[in-house]
């Protein structure tokens, strides 16, 4: 939403942001342990989001990303929908699954998450926005009015600039999470046994220090000031899954970050990769360590399919993935919400964002 704020306000709709998380919890949940501080910094936003709710009747429409609250059942949204205002509820990943699926190293988790709450909050609302057909199929469970619209890239931020240009031998990328590295990890076996026959760099851009024995390993804190430019310097992305029910709901943000910067990318053919991915085209499946190692080779060779392969991923996103042409969906979105709740109504103007 964030990324679509600025673009909607050429609608006419104004966004008045209020997240779930204060920054000193955003922070925190990124890093193992510190569970009695995460629990009070949790308590201090249940009581401020509590208190918004004072004034949830003063929208037009009330947008909610995930869930209105990090944990437990769905009561702010039922209060939002008791209060009269319509709901666009969206969600980008598979959240209805337990939480296990969702971050094995945060088991005690488990006990405060509701799994169910999705579906609920599907009944609970207007409309409901998903971002690929496997999440769609879900929600259509409960609620009729599904729309499909897919992760997008900022394509004014997200350029091609640059890339290839640093000296040494080329750089594999990857991007994530703490509670994504077991998918890197997934890829070590095969990362190491090419570094046996390869020169290259592995640069992990996520939580904190990342090591891989026997490979050459350049880890960079995430941050989103720099996030563009601590990618730029990565020649070919990786974004190894494997195929179960949690990785079928993602919707392929890595590949689209890849691809946006004109970086091939080498993909698991999994949930909405392959919606993304023309193989050989603008970018490559893998799906055993022989692919892996075929694809990753083809692309240390040569700097020129490294290019064409890139600038072809771009022009996938600028095509069907950049925040310009999605937009004009969400606000349709928007406009049969409030057609709906108010025939009189000329021109939404949705006011609340209500994210995680």
């Amino acid at each position: 939403m964030e990324q679509w704020e600025p673009l909607l306000r050429k609608y006419g709709v104004e966004v008045v942001f209020e997240p779930f998380k204060s920054p000193e919890l955003h922070e925190l949940l990124s890093r193992p342990g510190h569970v009695r501080r995460k629990a009070r910094l949790a308590a201090r936003d249940f009581r401020r989001r509590a208190r918004l709710l004072r004034s949830v009747g003063d929208y037009d429409l009330i947008y909610i990303y995930n869930e209105a609250a990090l944990l437990g059942p769905p009561v702010f949204e039922r209060l939002i929908r008791r209060a009269g205002v319509p709901i666009v509820y969206d969600f980008d990943d598979a959240i209805f699954l337990p939480y296990t699926y969702v971050s094995p190293a945060s088991g005690y988790l488990r006990l405060l998450k509701f799994p169910l709450k999705t579906r609920a909050i599907c009944r609970l609302a207007a409309h409901v926005i998903v971002g690929n057909s496997y999440l769609a199929d879900y929600a259509r469970q409960v609620n009729e009015s599904v729309s499909v619209i897919p992760s997008t890239i900022d394509t004014v931020k997200y350029t091609v600039a640059g890339q290839g240009s640093h000296s040494g031998p080329p750089v594999i990328g990857w991007t994530g999470s703490y509670s994504t590295y077991q998918y890197l990890d997934g890829l070590r076996g095969t990362l190491q046994e090419l570094a046996r026959r390869e020169p290259f760099k592995l640069r992990v851009v996520g939580s904190g220090d990342y090591r891989m024995k026997g490979v050459e390993v350049e880890s960079v804190r995430w941050n989103p000031r720099t996030e563009v430019e601590d990618l730029r310097p990565i020649d070919i992305g990786i974004m190894p899954l494997p195929d179960d029910r949690w990785t079928r709901g993602k919707c392929g943000m890595k590949a689209l970050q890849y691809m946006a910067l004109g970086i091939p990318a080498v993909c698991s053919p999994v949930g909405t990769n392959r919606s993304i991915i023309e193989d050989g085209h603008n970018g490559f499946f893998a799906g055993d360590e022989d692919e892996w190692i075929d694809r990753l080779t083809r692309l240390l060779h040569s700097p020129t399919l490294r290019k064409q392969m890139g600038l072809a991923g771009r022009e996938t996103v600028e095509a069907k993935y950049s925040a310009e042409v999605q937009v004009p969906h969400l606000h349709h979105v928007f406009n049969s919400v409030l057609s709906s709740a108010d025939a009189t109504a000329k021109l939404p103007v949705s006011r609340q964002s209500i994210t995680p």
